[in-house]
């Protein structure tokens, strides 16, 4: 950081001194094109002057053309700009000058590493162009037993990836969607991503996994519930049931009854409406499962309370999956 020193008993203007050093600064290099200048106040802490003086003097270099000011955002030092030429400053690094900054350190550094203009030039086109590709599309794959789970990631990814196609395709068929189109990225639940990248690593396409839902909230209720309770599971995903069952059986064993049921299965949701003292739903299924409730409402002594699952995919993998695809 650039020190500024004033000295109160000179004869030279106090705003003077400060207007000179910061020239100095421009011009010698120590404040780069682009380079934002500290704020009124940072300055009238390290020089004990009035933040109006302050304001003046940046004013005067505003003047001179040293500097630009940008609203909201600070005080800058004027980009270099090709005398005679007709080169135009973009408008988008008004909008967010810090980017512009980014840029340069970013290309700064490679060149440090040795490489040339055109050689970092073409490394930061292949690398926009790659995730220009990524971002063309995203194919949802799981294997065709259990498309009730691909369904349950396409819906939630549409409230995320706005504007990107959303595909899904069984595992047995991603081999030839991917022969027809190569530009996309393929997202499975990591329980399949070892078949799905032995599919796309070969053809250059990425797989990125995402994580399912810890669903602490749901296994907590299950785990206070009184013993000989009947636990009710409705989900698009038969994946969901297996693994569901499997894990209440393991926190209360004999203790609860669970019975699972897919949405499309009508004789089993009916089941389960009538046995259940509490049905846990993914968000695809609830509306569903609250129609089969209120349908039977006349023939139960008490209906089943029902918990609607907000989640099957963690919400962390959605962010991760929008900043690899360029979305944030």
């Amino acid at each position: 950081m650039v020190q500024f020193h004033i000295q109160l008993d000179s004869e030279v203007p106090a705003s003077k001194q400060l207007f000179d050093q910061i020239q100095f600064a421009i011009a010698s290099g120590q404040y780069p094109p682009g380079h934002r200048l500290p704020s009124t106040r940072q300055l009238a802490l390290q020089t004990g002057l009035h933040r109006n003086t302050i304001s003046k003097v940046y004013k005067h270099l505003e003047e001179t053309g040293m500097v630009d000011s940008l609203a909201g955002s600070g005080i800058y030092v004027r980009e270099k700009e090709a005398s005679g030429g007709n080169l135009k400053r973009s408008p988008i690094l008004d909008r967010y000058p810090e980017a512009n900054k980014i840029v340069q350190q970013s290309l700064d550094r490679l060149l440090e590493q040795g490489y040339s203009l055109w050689q970092a030039r073409e490394l930061l086109l292949a690398e926009i162009d790659w995730r220009l590709r990524c971002s063309a599309q995203v194919l949802v794959t799981v294997p065709s037993y259990d498309l009730g789970a691909g369904e349950l990631i396409v819906q939630e990814l549409q409230q995320s990836l706005t504007g990107i196609p959303l595909q899904l395709v069984p595992l047995d068929e991603l081999q030839a969607v991917l022969a027809q189109t190569k530009a996309g990225t393929v997202v499975t639940s990591r329980y399949f991503l070892g078949e799905a990248e032995a599919i796309a690593n070969p053809q250059s396409v990425r797989v990125i996994p995402l994580d399912i839902h810890d669903y602490q909230k749901e296994l907590q209720l299950v785990e206070h519930l009184p013993q000989d309770s009947c636990v009710g599971i409705v989900s698009l995903s038969s994946g969901i049931l297996q693994v569901a069952e499997i894990i209440i059986n393991s926190l209360r064993g004999e203790e609860l009854l669970v019975m699972t049921s897919r949405v499309t299965d009508t004789y089993k949701l009916q089941a389960i409406v009538r046995s259940a003292h509490i049905i846990l739903s993914d968000r695809a299924s609830f509306s569903q499962v609250r129609a089969a409730v209120e349908a039977a409402r006349e023939d139960i002594i008490r209906p089943p309370q029902i918990i609607k699952s907000e989640n099957y995919v963690d919400t962390e993998s959605i962010d991760l999956l929008k900043r690899e695809l360029g979305l944030t």
